[in-house]
């Protein structure tokens, strides 16, 4: 058992409020030599719905933005076959500039050479989403055990983490447990405020958060709180812990703090642990050596498994272990969600192989 009071009953497990994307993707290829590429639709808060309910079969929606044109229309038909309810704001497209779904573009790297990642989030409806745009009497019509948003869609425009802030407190008006991914994006962020109003933004967001989740430079970053310096590969998880202890002390509303520990050997050679503070205890998930074919997603794959197994009532070691095994699961596959299935996640939790299954 956790401290979290989560309601018995509800029409949906979770719903989660971001921006939609979709992400060309040229594999090992850089893009500038690339000649064709995988259409991946994203996003970093509707990744966490879209494995709950392919993996997991919970019933999940996504509150959105949509436009009417054929990217709209691609990432929509997705967003559907991954089982997600969607709760859209419907944009018009008008033909030359937008308003856009946005575009990400990568590729993966190889052995020595990393990934590559950069954006259009040029004109975005995602950025353009505001309170009062929803109606959440309607999105929250038949109870919510779970509400889940991230920073990055606090980082697309001034009004989006004030969105956040309205649907947080719908959701706990109605009894919702509510979740939060720092997911700090430098380049995101420098748009338009910079670190200093992105700690403004995110840190009036996590008054309202129940779970967080977020490695040491999302906090150190996102939220001010001193640490180890950013983005080292060898941070001990007793630093680690520190740095939990100094966010709970500023955020005592605040019951569990959990993220990934991976050290990167190699764009395809992964260390790969995880760590969880769950109202005052410590757990540690064991070091798995990950062969990666594709890193983006692990972390919202660790969200997954963990937001899973506490729905479930699950001891904490346990959550930890599912949300660890996931978000490994995940970098075996192309793309941004979930390709595996709960029998997958139990089997390598409980310290399965890759030996031939027949």
């Amino acid at each position: 058992m956790t401290c979290l009071s989560i309601r018995s009953e509800a029409e949906l497990d979770l719903v989660s409020l971001g921006a939609l994307v979709h992400r060309l993707d040229t594999g090992i290829v850089p893009f500038r030599k690339a000649t064709k590429a995988h259409i991946h639709v994203s996003g970093g808060e509707f990744n966490t719905a879209a494995n709950l309910s392919d993996c997991f079969k919970l019933r999940t929606a996504v509150v959105s933005a949509m436009v009417d044109y054929p990217v709209g229309h691609l990432v929509d038909e997705r967003v559907r076959a991954m089982g997600v309810k969607p709760f859209y704001k419907l944009f018009k497209h008008n033909g030359v500039t937008g308003p856009n779904i946005a575009t990400v573009f990568s590729d993966r790297g190889q052995g020595v050479r990393p990934p590559v990642v950069f954006y259009n989030r040029a004109n975005e409806a995602g950025g353009q989403l505001k309170p009062g745009d929803f109606d959440w009497n309607e999105v929250f019509k038949g109870g919510a055990k779970w509400f889940h948003s991230g920073g990055i869609f606090a980082s697309l425009s001034e009004t989006t983490g004030e969105l956040i802030i309205e649907a947080m407190k719908a959701a706990k008006a109605q009894g919702a447990i509510v979740s939060f991914d720092l997911n700090y994006r430098e380049k995101l962020w420098n748009v338009w405020g910079g670190q200093q109003r992105a700690t403004e933004v995110l840190r009036r967001i996590v008054h309202y958060v129940d779970v967080l989740v977020g490695n040491e430079e999302d906090m150190q970053k996102g939220l001010g709180i001193a640490g180890p310096e950013a983005g080292k590969t060898d941070l001990k998880t007793a630093q680690f812990f520190a740095m939990i202890r100094e966010v709970v002390a500023q955020f005592p509303n605040v019951k569990i703090v959990a993220t990934t520990l991976r050290e990167a050997h190699s764009t395809n050679r992964h260390s790969w642990s995880a760590v969880a503070w769950v109202n005052g205890t410590e757990y540690i998930a064991p070091t798995a050596e990950l062969d990666v074919l594709d890193r983006v997603g692990g972390g919202d794959g660790f969200a997954t498994g963990f937001f899973f197994g506490l729905l479930r009532g699950e001891p904490p070691e346990v959550a930890l272990r599912l949300g660890w095994a996931h978000g490994a699961l995940l970098t075996t596959f192309p793309g941004d969600t979930t390709m595996s299935t709960e029998a997958q996640v139990r089997a390598f939790a409980a310290g399965g192989s890759a030996r031939i299954q027949r």
